[in-house]
């Protein structure tokens, strides 16, 4: 039996992992799979994966590729989510702001530099026509420091996933006066060098397992309350979430499809070209 740790947020995108783990489908093909909830994001993956914490990260794409690209000893093996991610912009309850394009030049929450909350802030103010160097950033670890900074007024804009804090939205904790969707694939799943290079063909086959469960949760008529049972969200909420999100099923995808990843966060000034050279052998399996 191959023993393996995986790290992912602990977040309803990641519940046919959670359900596949329960339900021992990762055993019957000889895996021990043991998850992590990582609280901290993408950062704290990119760490987890570099200090060999945990093997595998179900990770934001921006994230992992800006990080391979720069040395990290790792390799994308599959996209997890083919549809987009939709960052809800989330401001201090007590505050005035009412519009994004307030938040020009000020200061972000974020869970680590290099993490989504990060990567994604610099990717709007591009988009927005903003300079992103104007940019500041305070470092929170987390979902509930960006909500902490919010409070106490040590952040005015702050970028997490909508249907996550929603709750918080409700309770009067934050309020969100927008939303910023990512332009490519959210999640992927990441492998450290050393766990793959001994492991594809068992990795290849966890990937088609958690495919398979993800197809099964999507179809399944009672999705919708077991999402928002298992992670405190609004059962309306789900239902909307649920139909803008897909799953890779089949676990297939085309490398060219993180074309763009490459090319935004280099013109972010945030990859050195340098690093962007030969960036497919760089970032995936063979």
């Amino acid at each position: 039996m191959l023993g393996l740790k995986i790290g992912g947020v602990p977040e309803h995108f990641n519940l046919p992992w959670r359900l596949a783990i329960e339900e021992n489908l990762f055993e019957q093909c000889g895996i021990e799979l043991h998850w992590s909830d990582m609280t901290g994001g993408t950062g704290q993956m990119i760490k987890g994966l570099q200090m060999g914490s945990i093997d595998i990260a179900v990770l934001l794409t921006e994230g992992i590729t800006k990080s391979i690209l720069e040395g990290l000893p790792a390799r994308i093996m599959n996209i997890y989510v083919n549809s987009p991610l939709r960052w809800g912009v989330h401001v201090p309850a007590h505050s005035n702001y009412q519009s994004i394009a307030e938040l020009e030049n000020k200061t972000f929450a974020i869970s680590r530099f290099g993490s989504g909350s990060h990567l994604m802030a610099l990717v709007h103010a591009d988009q927005a026509g903003w300079n992103g160097s104007n940019l500041k950033f305070n470092v929170v670890g987390d979902i509930y420091g960006g909500l902490w900074a919010l409070e106490n007024s040590e952040a005015d804009g702050f970028l997490w996933e909508k249907f996550t804090t929603h709750p918080f939205v409700e309770q009067g904790k934050c309020r969100c006066i927008g939303e910023v969707v990512t332009p490519w694939p959210c999640f992927v799943i990441a492998v450290r060098h050393d766990i793959l290079e001994n492991n594809q063909a068992k990795l290849n086959e966890l990937c088609r397992i958690v495919g398979k469960r993800a197809l099964k949760l999507k179809t399944d008529p009672q999705s919708s309350n077991k999402l928002a049972w298992r992670y405190h969200l609004n059962i309306d909420q789900v239902k909307d979430w649920l139909k803008e999100t897909e799953w890779n099923y089949d676990m297939n995808f085309n490398e060219n499809s993180f074309q763009h990843v490459v090319d935004v966060v280099t013109n972010l000034g945030l990859l050195n070209k340098a690093d962007s050279i030969n960036w497919k052998d760089k970032l995936f399996t063979k």
